[in-house]
């Protein structure tokens, strides 16, 4: 394993500079928020923007919206900082190793050594506390299906060793929330946020693809496996395919959110959602170069801006 020795201020080399916590925050907690991706908060909005979708869909299908969704909202933006930086801490423990082997990675807490691989669990487990309190405030089918998120955030760091299709084991964890709030909600899981969170994974192997390709010449020396590698330069043509899965999956759930109760100038608006989301991902793809890490990393950071775009016609048709 080679020796890393950590920037002065210990910023990590992927995080946007001046970010707040190399800014503001007390010098003794930096090293455990750059551990949970504090620096680097697309990640939160990456998980976070599933659970509004799931929740604005399902207040959509049954016409009931009340205080309790304000709460289930704010909620799922707690739990979705706190379980990012509890997955975030597991992932950097479990690649400690191969991180320390990686350009861009080779930075981060652990391998740097800013932070004890003991040190780490402890946190990983405070984090995932709390956000378990968060979940006890849902009802009982919506914590089952939190605990059963442990599942796909476990396996995820693994899946590169075993799997050319990574990505899709973060889809799975990623998106998890779509299936959560719905059921926070309503009481009950229903097809619409099935699909809904099967469209969710078609857009991560969208993004997460991008962002692979920031390290494949590294991962391809140590035998670590992705999307990005496994289509090279045909990446465009798969990209091409997500984006259509993904509009095409997140109407169908629209459509049979919608189609009980809304108005017909609701369903405008809803559908309106996934085309608008659907045209972003197209200008991402004319703007891609996948030999430019630094293009890939601009545009992996951008979708969060094309997760948001559904949700503006979601609220939209939920008025109208």
């Amino acid at each position: 394993m080679q020796e890393n020795t950590p920037a002065p201020d210990g910023h990590v080399a992927d995080a946007v500079k001046n970010n707040w916590v190399d800014t503001w925050a007390p010098p003794w907690t930096r090293p455990y928020l750059r551990l949970s991706r504090a620096d680097r908060p697309i990640g939160t909005w990456l998980l976070l923007v599933p659970c509004w979708w799931g929740l604005m869909l399902a207040m959509l299908s049954d016409q009931q919206i009340g205080w309790y969704d304000l709460w289930i909202a704010v909620g799922c933006a707690a739990g979705a900082w706190l379980m990012r930086g509890a997955g975030c801490t597991w992932n950097d423990f479990t690649d400690r190793d191969i991180d320390a082997q990686v350009e861009r990675t080779r930075s981060r807490p652990i391998p740097s050594g800013q932070v004890s691989g003991k040190a780490a669990l402890v946190w990983m487990g405070l984090q995932a506390l709390i956000s378990f309190g968060i979940l006890l405030t849902f009802n009982t089918a919506a914590i089952k299906l939190g605990v059963l998120a442990l599942v796909p955030v476990a396996v995820y760091p693994f899946a590169k060793r075993f799997t050319w299709w990574p990505q899709v084991f973060l889809g799975l964890a990623f998106n998890w929330g779509a299936l959560l709030a719905w059921t926070a909600h309503t009481g009950r899981l229903e097809a619409p946020a099935v699909v809904l969170y099967l469209a969710g994974i078609a857009w991560t192997l969208f993004y997460d693809t991008i962002y692979a390709h920031q390290d494949i010449e590294d991962d391809a020396l140590i035998g670590v496996k992705s999307t990005a590698r496994l289509f090279a330069e045909k990446t465009p043509d798969w990209l091409r395919r997500f984006l259509a899965l993904t509009v095409g999956l997140m109407g169908i759930a629209v459509i049979f959110s919608a189609l009980p109760n809304a108005s017909t100038l609701a369903m405008v608006f809803v559908l309106a959602g996934p085309w608008a989301m659907g045209w972003h991902m197209a200008w991402q793809l004319r703007g891609l170069d996948i030999t430019d890490p630094a293009k890939c990393m601009q545009l992996f950071r951008v979708n969060r801006d094309t997760g948001m775009i559904p949700l503006f016609f979601f609220a939209i048709a939920l008025f109208v």
